[in-house]
């Protein structure tokens, strides 16, 4: 049913709870499972006061996620892409053919992304294939 199940990460507290329920669904399905995390490519406009978030921490955050599937005996992909969160999500769910994109229900991000219209928001509008929100 679930072929392909992409999963975004970030450093939020949802992100590391919807870890259990996509180990759950990628065991039931025997899914492939793809960790992707997005960083935002810096702007001109954008503050300098804002925090960048650095290759070698997403290169962390990934390789932990992998590490935390693999003691579950669930292998994973790592992507690392760059660009807005939202969009960036929704073109790698499309580039793979995911199944299923799961996601906390209020992610941090890798970076601002806009404060009123939050990333899952604009994912379940515009992903290509079904998106599970864990609160």
């Amino acid at each position: 049913m679930f072929k392909t199940v992409l999963f975004p990460i970030d450093q939020s507290r949802e992100a590391r709870e919807a870890a259990d329920i996509v180990a759950n669904i990628v065991q039931k399905y025997n899914s492939r499972l793809i960790l992707l995390s997005v960083i935002e490519e810096p702007n001109a406009e954008a503050s300098t006061t804002s925090p960048m978030v650095s290759s070698e921490i997403v290169a962390q955050l990934l390789e932990n996620a992998r590490t935390l599937f693999s003691e579950q005996g669930i292998t994973a992909e790592l992507l690392e892409r760059q660009g807005k969160p939202a969009f960036t999500i929704c073109d790698v769910a499309d580039e793979i053919e995911a199944s299923l994109i799961i996601m906390g229900c209020r992610g941090l991000g890798l970076t601002e992304e806009g404060s009123t219209d939050s990333v899952t928001t604009r994912v379940i509008n515009l992903s290509p294939c079904p998106v599970l929100i864990v609160p």
